[in-house]
């Protein structure tokens, strides 16, 4: 029997001031990495809503997107640790710019993000063993291109945010 191929959706920020680009240094299984401010869109979100909702988590600043960079997809192979096997996982990321705003008081950085890093192209470039994902540089870079899709691109139909329907 085929088993369905279900990618993890996930949505990042690129936010750049004065020709810096916001990235946020984790903690991951493979060692520390650099990365957008980014993560897995939850149940019951939209896009947008998910982008906010993870920079917000990983910056401890409100973001407002102002448009869409790009869809990406890309496949990592985690190595088997711990007598678990390898896995083979595929990303589908949508990422947006925007606008940062202030830090929102009393937030934390969210359990693993060890610190926010203003980077130039340059630094990101040096930086690529460090990467999470190839799509860090390839945000970066497609945003300096000025690629920017309006946020209407993307639908989220009223259906997403409704609660599940009781089992019958």
């Amino acid at each position: 029997m085929h088993t369905r191929w279900k990618p993890s959706v996930t949505v990042a920020a690129v936010i750049e001031r004065d020709g810096r680009y916001l990235l946020v240094e984790e903690h991951t299984a493979e060692g520390l990495r650099l990365n957008n401010p980014a993560g897995h869109l939850d149940p019951g979100e939209g896009l947008l809503e998910a982008v906010v909702r993870e920079t917000l988590e990983e910056t401890t600043h409100a973001f407002t997107p102002t448009a869409l960079v790009g869809v990406y997809l890309s496949r990592f192979q985690r190595e088997g640790r711990n007598g678990r096997p390898a896995q083979d996982v595929t990303y589908l990321r949508f990422a947006y710019c925007g606008e940062l705003g202030a830090v929102v008081p009393g937030r934390t950085l969210d359990t693993g993000i060890v610190r926010t890093l203003w980077l130039t192209p340059d630094e990101i470039r040096a930086s690529s063993a460090r990467h999470r994902s190839p799509l860090v540089v390839r945000c970066m870079e497609d945003h300096l291109a000025g690629q920017r899709q309006p946020l209407s691109l993307v639908f989220t139909d009223p259906s997403v945010s409704l609660p599940p329907a009781p089992d019958a």
